[in-house]
């Protein structure tokens, strides 16, 4: 991924991040995001769930229809890809539009009007384009498929190349195009269209955007959001995945209970006990000593009548076992991206967003993978955080930071030296001001202090009436 632009996306009314390192080149592409909170941090990572369900086709979560900007009638999400194959080059741009609107799916006359209006979120005018290069051709930026029309899809003469032959009828064409929309699905990338683009277009160059795009969404694009660190406060561990051994590949998520036995099914249990020991190896490294298992229960039926295997996770520290579940909040959240970070290292063709990625995790170990994942990684690595200690052992090219302007939430720190040390002066900017754009909403300490005394006198006055 090259870029991320958005518009009236809850604070955000403008705001455009690079992900390009321009201070030097690396094979690993990291982008961390630091701001003040509730200045569009968070933001940037549902924006790219949005476009991990956009591109797998699947219904965008009612909760969305909440961050559109209350100033607003719909957001615009702008995504910029690069993509190889052999030789070839294509720049790929993807962009949708996002709006509120009742969702009437569940209607029942017997709800009382207390229960009040439910809202989903809709996707609309779709637009995907492309350039491309190799060594006999070069095509500049055109629309490949723009549903901004009262057509299926325009321009009409891709439209006939990508549906070529197609043989139903056009109303059924219309028919998708509404059915989608009102299942809050993306129309290009639903399962619907791509079965049609894959079966009636002839143009190898076509399908292989088509296909990448898909690809990257459903096998490639990892996200981690604050619901993830919700999980692991709940005594759940959510474990993510990318594995690959000889010629078999797994993609997927596990959620693990902590606090008791949990069934897997029999056929998944290998493939866990690979994964976690994939892990072991590194994870000794980072916690030294520490490793983890799976204890096997033995094997239990479902109430589909299907054989599962008990298991519970467990902890292995200086010879001894022990739930997984009293490990320290921290452990549970590097044991749950672990495997992530492992293969964003390895593989060039991943990204990996994760929200607040210092949380619970010792900062100088922080520090540490962050810096490794960078000098030597090959993936993509987008991450948020409060903790500065990023700003003094990665590069300073990978580093973002929000702004107070709502018309330009994103922003790179010009005038930075190279014997600059990036935490004192982004400290600095916060109190001088001497960037482009306030980073930082200034607060008083007398006045803060002030709050409190005067919160607690009129606390105190309610309790003695």
């Amino acid at each position: 991924m090259e870029s991320i632009s958005i518009e009236n996306f809850k604070n955000i009314q403008k705001g455009m991040l690079d992900f390009e390192n321009r201070r030097k080149k690396y094979r690993a592409s990291i982008v961390g995001l630091y701001g003040q909170n509730g200045s569009g941090k968070t933001a940037l990572i549902d924006v790219i769930q949005l476009l991990k369900y956009s591109l797998c086709g699947k219904a965008i979560p009612r909760k969305y229809a909440d961050c559109i900007n209350v100033e607003k009638e719909f957001s615009i999400l702008k995504y910029q890809f690069k993509m190889k194959k052999g030789e070839e080059i294509y720049n790929i741009w993807y962009q949708f539009s996002m709006k509120k609107v009742i969702d009437d799916s569940e209607c029942d006359d017997n709800i009382t009007a207390n229960a009040g209006t439910k809202y989903k979120a809709q996707i609309f005018d779709e637009v995907l384009s492309f350039s491309y290069q190799s060594e006999e051709e070069k095509i500049r930026k055109s629309s490949l498929i723009d549903t901004r029309t009262s057509e299926v899809f325009v321009p009409k003469s891709k439209y006939n190349e990508l549906l070529k032959d197609i043989d139903e009828d056009i109303m059924e064409l219309f028919l998708t195009k509404r059915l989608v929309q009102e299942q809050s699905r993306s129309f290009i990338f639903s399962k619907e269209m791509m079965n049609r683009f894959r079966k009636n277009c002839k143009i190898e160059r076509y399908l292989n955007i088509l296909n990448g795009l898909y690809t990257f969404g459903s096998r490639e694009l990892f996200v981690i959001d604050t619901e993830h660190e919700g999980l692991i406060n709940m005594n759940a561990l959510p474990l993510a995945f990318k594995y690959k051994e000889k010629n078999s590949e797994a993609v997927g998520n596990l959620l693990l209970p902590l606090n008791m036995p949990t069934s897997i099914p029999e056929n998944a249990m290998e493939l866990v006990k690979e994964i976690i020991d994939n892990m072991n190896i590194v994870l000794q490294q980072l916690v030294p000593g520490l490793t983890i298992g799976v204890l096997d229960l033995g094997a239990v039926v479902s109430k589909e009548g299907k054989i599962e295997r008990l298991i519970q996770l467990m902890s292995l520290k200086n010879k001894k076992a022990i739930p997984f579940q009293y490990e320290s909040e921290g452990i549970k959240k590097i044991v749950s991206i672990l495997q992530l970070l492992i293969v964003v290292y390895n593989n060039p063709s991943i990204t990996v967003a994760i929200d607040e990625l210092d949380s619970g995790i010792f900062e100088y170990l922080l520090g540490e993978l962050l810096n490794i994942i960078s000098e030597k990684g090959n993936g993509q690595l987008i991450f948020t955080s409060h903790n500065l200690r990023p700003l003094e052992t990665i590069d300073k090219g990978f580093i973002a930071f929000t702004t107070t302007n709502p018309n330009n939430r994103y922003i790179r720190l010009t005038n930075v030296k190279v014997n600059n040390n990036l935490r004192d002066f982004y400290y600095r900017d916060i109190v001088l001001g001497e960037q482009s754009e306030p980073v930082y909403n200034p607060t008083n300490y007398y006045e803060i202090a002030l709050a409190f005394r005067e919160s607690g006198e009129a606390f105190g006055s309610q309790e003695n009436k």
